[in-house]
């Protein structure tokens, strides 16, 4: 039994010994690494005629780290002299240039906060990622920008008024539901939701100019009589050279195993934005499949043979993967595009869905006042609610002082029962939140 004791002892010592012996490596950065960024120009005014042509290229060198890395770039945008807490992000991988398109810049550099048409210092680095806790950052290059405005404007000064609209026949803070510019410059139309009742078409919210129909012939007449309507979603086209008019049951949506209410619809409503000349929808989806399809019915209806971004009427289902997006519908190019968005909602005892959700969703601005968000014609009972984002409680707000400014994680909001226009604007600091109850 000695003598296996003393053979334990001895293998036992060998191995620490052997073990004590081997180098210990530990790798560590080049203090030194960084990462040199170069830019094509340093002055540059974005043309949107040249919208998907080459604006501007960033490259660099892949830094010395001192030992083998396989890091991940990004190119970072900011405002000139800020901190970078809240850029403008392009990852590349493992690329060792970012390519900017006219239009791509100029989209990203509206949302960074740049004013249209006027020169603006941004300042630009490049990230190399080597893990979540290590990163290796460029030396600031400063880019003068002059971006464009990318908003179209078909506004007009005509709109729908009435009982069957939000703001009936004259509340200053829900103006006339606004009628646009079409290709034939003497054709305006208007996308509308009303209730049941009676309208009017006329110029700016005022009765001064304002027409009716005294025959119900599809003919209008100034100071003409009232138009009776029946509850629903219409397209309103006016010629205002023939004095003519006519109205059509018009809504597109998005239906589909994806959506909440499955194939058999009611669909997700898409909004007219007319900043593009195209649709815009909110949806939180499940993973499956949608289509789009006019009026809640399958007489029209567009997927997507070949899953290339092309609408095809009567085409084949488009997959998505469950998450938020803002999809968008291009009627002219026949065209879609679903991109990925945090979402904000209304939660609450008094929205249809309680305070489990699905909320009830804001649609951004996408003209000129973004920051801002919108909830038209949400009906509401009386009870309380609170805004949140993407259906989930890491993020909300209420309202403490119940004075239309928004905290973090405040207090429920009271609310009366009825129909509302919301706007939460997120421009200003504190955000702020107004109700605008249908007459």
């Amino acid at each position: 039994m000695k003598k296996l004791n003393h053979k334990l002892f001895y293998i036992i010592g060998f191995i620490l010994l052997f073990i004590s012996c081997q180098k210990k490596e530990f790798v560590t950065i080049n203090p030194d690494a960084k990462v040199e960024v170069s830019l094509s120009a340093t002055n540059l005014v974005l043309d949107e005629n040249s919208a998907n042509q080459t604006a501007l290229t960033v490259t660099w060198a892949k830094p010395d780290f001192g030992f083998q890395a396989a890091p991940k770039y990004s190119v970072l945008i900011d405002m000139h002299g800020g901190d970078f807490s809240n850029p403008q992000i392009f990852p590349v991988g493992d690329a060792l240039e970012k390519v900017f398109t006219h239009e791509e810049l100029n989209s990203k550099l509206l949302t960074l906060g740049v004013s249209a048409g006027t020169p603006t210092d941004v300042d630009i680095k490049v990230q190399a990622k080597l893990s979540e806790f290590q990163s290796v950052y460029s030396d600031i290059k400063t880019l003068n920008v002059t971006a464009y405005s990318s908003y179209l404007d078909l506004s007009t000064d005509w709109g729908v008024v009435g009982s069957a609209t939000p703001g009936g026949w004259g509340n200053p803070d829900i103006p006339d539901l606004p009628f646009y510019q079409t290709s034939d410059p003497n054709v305006i139309v208007a996308y509308v939701t009303l209730k049941a009742g009676e309208i009017k078409f006329r110029l700016n919210n005022s009765w001064t100019t304002n027409y009716g129909d005294n025959g119900a012939d599809g003919t209008l007449e100034a100071n003409g009589a009232n138009i009776p309507i029946t509850a629903g979603t219409y397209k309103i086209t006016v010629d205002t050279n023939a004095l003519t008019y006519t109205m059509e049951p018009y809504s597109w949506g998005i239906v589909g195993d994806a959506t909440p209410n499955g194939w058999n619809g009611p669909d997700i409503q898409f909004q007219y934005n007319p900043y593009g000349d195209n649709w815009k929808a909110v949806a939180t989806l499940s993973a499956g499949d949608i289509k789009f399809r006019l009026n809640n019915d399958w007489t029209t209806n567009y997927g997507d043979t070949g899953a290339d971004g092309t609408l095809d009427s009567g085409g084949d289902n488009i997959t998505v993967a469950a998450g938020n997006y803002i999809i968008t519908m291009d009627l002219n190019a026949m065209t879609y595009t679903i991109e990925s968005a945090d979402l904000w909602g209304l939660v609450g005892d008094a929205t249809p869905n309680g305070w489990n959700g699905p909320d009830e969703k804001f649609m951004p601005d996408f003209g000129p006042d973004q920051g801002k968000f919108y909830l038209n014609g949400v009906t509401l009972t009386a009870g309380d609610v609170k805004i949140r984002q993407n259906d989930d409680w890491t993020v909300n707000y209420g309202d403490d002082g119940n004075d239309g400014t928004l905290e973090t994680g405040g207090a429920n909001i009271p609310v009366t029962a009825g129909t509302y226009n919301i706007v939460l604007d997120f421009s200003v600091s504190p955000p702020t939140i107004a109700f605008h109850q249908w007459q």
